[in-house]
């Protein structure tokens, strides 16, 4: 696989393996918008794939040899890729290098300043606020997000603007690719289990991230977050680095002062020091939760170490209004509203739904649960269960396998066990075309009904709608 640092000719007439996904389609984007004629594959049509399609990208639907083009100048793959995929080995037949996504991500980088966004929940939330507030100011920056803000195709964008705004993955070690000027921490936890076998693995991995900051640079990381904290200790005196913590936390050097919920807003109160300009500052976040807040704070700390005012980011951070799957409202019907998340980790899980709890009023939040990889249900699941005795009440899906193979004995029952050991009131689905109207008999007009995971149990929300709509409507 080439390295970081291929030449630039590599991207003259790329193919992206699995173009679609959010973080392909995002580098995928950028390069057709600055002029490269880009083509790719994908395992099916998609709303993303049609915007690639706009903008001039070939994509072919399904893998085969075939639809690497003969003049095809590089491969570039993610870490999900099978090494048997046929487009990959039709490209080491032909000697065509083969780059990795991240690779690919740090060469757009490339003369810019970048601002790289970490951590082990909150990446896409925090990287969308801050290309969102920056856009909103005239800065025009360059992005590249895990999630689009508004519609499919809105994950990247090739700006004039200095700044390039990027999320930076730890799952398999690529944020090791990256040199920003600024890099943001929020929180660091065991996750990804089938790359990291301990949390000293984890604090290693996020260790190498921050070595890779640009002498000069700054990192922003969580004062509240115990992993992140550790963290801070480790790499605290470096000569060259400069730390800004952020936080409830007395000793943050950004404090936060007071957070109140209004409904699904958030009101944010910080104390800046000196460096950013100094006295307090109140804002408002237009999602709901202390950890979208929190989010917040960390990119108004970032932007302003970048140099951009605190107090002139602070209100342009208002007009972020959320990313798709990040509590996306997609819809009310017959009284319930319809909420999407992406949450998958335990943390995310109880984040989300302590959230949703502060804006439902004495409706009920009802959830349709899809656990995503067998790997991260035997590590966590007793905790997903327990996250989602916090709900008035559940369905859980089958685990969605995304790239692993099955793992014998591991389940959802792992899940259902733990939720009822606390309380919940849970069942299982297996079949995902029942779950429409299993829902729609426990809907009642007031609730709030989530679907939640990392994989297609997002594409259950407006099945949900429909349905609730036909129930709704005189002639049912």
């Amino acid at each position: 696989m080439a390295p970081a640092g291929f030449a630039s000719d590599a991207m003259a007439r790329p193919h992206f393996i699995g173009i679609g996904g959010a973080g392909m389609s995002g580098i995928a984007k950028i390069l057709a918008m600055r002029g490269s004629r880009v083509a790719g594959s994908d395992s099916k049509d998609s709303p993303t794939v049609e915007a690639l399609r706009a903008l001039g990208v070939t994509v072919h639907i399904g893998h085969a040899a075939e639809h690497l083009a003969a003049e095809a100048t590089s491969v570039v793959v993610s870490s999900a890729i099978r090494a048997d995929n046929a487009e990959l080995t039709a490209a080491a037949e032909r000697g065509i290098p083969v780059i990795h996504r991240s690779d690919a991500l740090a060469g757009l980088m490339d003369g810019a300043r970048p601002i790289a966004v970490a951590g082990t929940h909150g990446k896409t939330t925090t990287t969308s606020m801050l290309a969102v507030s920056l856009t909103t100011l005239g800065l025009d920056p360059s992005y590249a997000i895990g999630g689009d803000l508004d519609a499919p195709g809105s994950n990247a964008q090739h700006g004039g603007g200095e700044i390039f705004v990027a999320e930076a993955d730890e799952s398999d070690r690529s944020f090791h690719k990256y040199a920003p000027e600024v890099a943001i921490i929020l929180n660091v936890e065991l996750d990804h289990h089938a790359n990291y076998a301990s949390m000293e693995e984890i604090h290693e991995s996020f260790q190498t991230f921050v070595e890779r900051i640009r002498p000069g640079g700054t990192l922003v990381v969580s004062a509240d977050h115990p992993g992140a904290r550790e963290l801070t200790g480790r790499v605290t005196g470096r000569e060259g680095l400069r730390v800004l913590t952020y936080g409830e936390d007395p000793g943050a050097d950004v404090r936060v002062l007071h957070i109140a919920q209004r409904g699904l807003t958030s009101e944010v109160t910080v104390l800046l020091p000196d460096a950013l300009g100094g006295g307090e500052l109140t804002f408002t976040v237009s999602v709901p939760g202390r950890h979208y807040a929190l989010n917040a704070v960390a990119a108004l700390t970032a932007g302003a170490a970048l140099g951009v005012p605190a107090r002139e980011l602070a209100p342009a951070l208002g007009s972020y209004t959320g990313v798709r799957r990040r509590l996306q409202l997609k819809g009310v019907a017959a009284g319930a509203q319809v909420i999407d998340s992406y949450a998958h980790h335990p943390t995310e899980i109880s984040a989300d739904l302590e959230a949703i709890r502060g804006g439902a009023g004495d409706g009920r939040v009802l959830v349709v649960f899809q656990p995503h990889l067998f790997s991260r249900t035997r590590e966590l699941g007793v905790e997903m269960g327990q996250a989602l005795a916090l709900a008035d009440a559940s369905v859980v899906l089958d685990i969605y396998p995304a790239r692993e193979d099955p793992v014998p004995g591991i389940t959802s029952a792992l899940i259902i066990d733990a939720a009822a050991r606390h309380g919940a009131d849970v069942v299982a689905e297996h079949d995902r075309t029942a779950v429409p109207e299993l829902i729609a008999g426990m809907a009642k007009p007031g609730d709030l009904v989530l679907t939640m995971g990392a994989g297609d149990v997002t594409d259950l929300g407006p099945e949900i709608l429909a349905r609730l709509r036909s129930l709704d409507s005189p002639e049912s």
